[in-house]
């Protein structure tokens, strides 16, 4: 695999099985870990393009706008440092989290812990099997989180795949004990409605409250049936996680949320949220929901309760996630258009579909309102055998800035700076060609975060990869060190 920089190419507009590695064949023995769609979040099988399209794909390649397949290319400030093919864990890469020198993976057959001491040449620590997708994770003190949206025989390890219509079916969230990052224990686990697409943390001294995002795909789903128009909060008590409940379901959308419209096939009817995003420096909370976006003041983290909302039913497919900048004045939305499985990072679908949306609030307490300014989406387009939409991203903390770095699938992973909301820009990017020059296969980077001066991505297929930015623009960051990061709990950079 060659490396080269291009700093000028544009193109066209249950019980835990901590895993050793060399024991694989013996530890996967539980059943595959069945998604609810999003509409996507995860590799489809390889689907035949058509005959136009593939010879698009191979001309772009010859002509040098498409890196060739599986080709690392990117800009003159970027570097790419390492890459860990994936071990003993062969599911869909998914979200990180981090604390001091470590990372965490998740990954739809369990999750990964990595050493980053020394980011040049990250080492496995341990990995844990614990099948139930997606496995979004996240940390706070020694409690690891897991998110589970797949109907499983039990909330145990071992868990197989079960079908939705078995009334002892579970989703939810799982507990963990990091204490050990050599032999994380499992603790305890909570049954959530429509079980745990993705979860936010909002922690204080004695309590880690969960913010459960989940949603009923439609009413074919026995498990999960429209209306759910609100999200599962779970208190954990720290010195004692096995007490960890529900506590309350606050339903956001009374009215119902964006119900649809025939004339807008594409936007996505609200029957939940996808994802949230708190900042509990500021009290405020920013929630991704299909159909919605909303900011929400917490206060009061057991009663959160929604200030403004805004739909976008000309651009907007499905409202994915959310990103506040420092200062909590502005939000960036993203939209997941084809569910992270199709390719719309091209010129048919436009600049404005399947892009980042930026926001600015105005206006102060609960009279606070989202603006809209602009759209963001990268300049660079992909084949069309590569799924391409804005995923998960975080801020990089440079002073003076607004700058963040971002996950596009087979997009790769783009810096952008938002500074100014009207005109946003990539000042940076790194990408792999596509996994296929004949077909469309899913993969590309799902999570790529920033974190103590060096950015993190957690690639689908190929595994986890270590960048570096150097940039006048963003090297204010590198001096920014924090001691636990989990991006859907903002922290409080200024």
């Amino acid at each position: 695999m060659t490396s080269t920089h291009r700093p000028t190419r544009r193109r066209r507009p249950g019980a835990v099985a901590v895993v050793v590695l060399g024991m694989l064949a013996a530890l996967f023995t539980a059943g595959p870990a069945a998604a609810t769609p999003d509409p996507g979040d995860s590799p489809r099988a390889p689907k035949k393009v058509s005959e136009r399209d593939r010879a698009q794909t191979e001309e772009a390649i010859r002509q040098g706008d498409i890196p060739g397949q599986d080709e690392i290319v990117h800009s003159d400030n970027m570097s790419h440092l390492a890459n860990l093919p994936k071990g003993a864990l062969q599911g869909t890469n998914s979200d990180l989290a981090f604390q001091g020198e470590y990372a965490f993976a998740g990954n739809y057959d369990g999750f990964t812990v990595y050493d980053i001491s020394r980011p040049k040449s990250p080492k496995v620590v341990s990995q844990v099997l614990c099948p139930g997708s997606q496995n979004d994770v996240s940390v706070s003190g020694n409690l690891l989180f897991l998110s589970t949206d797949s109907s499983r025989s039990d909330n145990s390890c071992e868990s197989q795949t079960a079908p939705a219509t078995e009334k002892s079916s579970w989703e939810g969230m799982k507990i963990f004990d990091i204490s050990d990052k050599k032999s994380p224990k499992y603790v305890s686990a909570v049954e959530t409605s429509c079980g745990s697409h993705t979860h936010t943390l909002v922690p204080d001294r004695k309590n880690v409250y969960i913010y459960v995002s989940s949603y009923s795909p439609d009413a074919s789903f026995p498990d999960c049936q429209p209306p759910h128009d609100g999200i599962s909060i779970v208190k954990v008590p720290r010195k004692q996680p096995k007490k960890a409940k529900v506590i309350d379901f606050p339903v956001l959308f009374p009215d119902g949320g964006f119900p649809g419209d025939p004339d807008k096939p594409r936007a996505s009817e609200t029957t939940g949220c996808h994802d949230i995003t708190s900042y509990p420096k500021l009290k405020l909370a920013a929630g991704a929901c299909m159909g919605d976006g909303i900011l929400m003041d917490i206060k009061n983290p057991e009663k959160p309760r929604v200030l403004d909302r805004v739909e976008d039913t000309e651009n907007f497919a499905f409202w994915h996630s959310a990103t506040f900048n420092k200062t909590g004045e502005k939000v960036i939305f993203t939209d997941e258009l084809g569910g992270g499985g199709a390719p719309t990072c091209n010129a048919e679908t436009g600049d404005e579909k399947g892009a980042d949306g930026i926001y600015d609030l105005k206006g102060e307490g609960d009279k606070r309102k989202l603006v809209f300014k602009s759209y963001f989406k990268i300049p660079r387009h992909q084949a069309e055998t590569e799924n391409c939409v804005a995923h998960n991203g975080s801020l990089i903390p440079a002073k003076g800035r607004d700058i963040m770095v971002q996950a596009w699938y087979q997009g790769g992973v783009s810096v952008w700076d938002f500074t100014d909301s009207a005109e946003p820009r990539e000042i940076g990017y790194f990408e792999r060609g596509p996994i296929s020059e004949t077909s469309l296969v899913g993969g590309g980077s799902w999570s790529a975060y920033y974190y103590n001066g060096h950015i993190y991505s957690n690639d689908m297929t190929k595994g986890f990869d270590v960048l570096r930015i150097d940039d006048r623009r963003t090297d204010s960051a590198k001096g920014v060190r924090m001691s636990e990061l989990n991006v859907q709990t903002q922290p409080d950079y200024r």
